[in-house]
């Protein structure tokens, strides 16, 4: 018979997930305000031109 080994082996914390505040990406800082408010212009341009046509 072969012995087991009698280690503790803690549970891996975040097994498998990315730290994203950790990478440091490449591209352009865009703050959130900005893009809600370019969503909802390309909204209202879209409404506008649905509707306008």
């Amino acid at each position: 018979m072969a012995k087991k080994d009698n280690k503790i082996s803690m549970p891996m914390s975040g097994a498998g997930l990315v730290r994203y505040f950790d990478d440091e990406s490449v591209g352009p800082k865009i703050a959130p305000e900005i893009v809600i408010a370019l969503s909802v212009i390309l909204g209202i341009f879209c409404f506008i031109l649905r509707f306008s046509v």
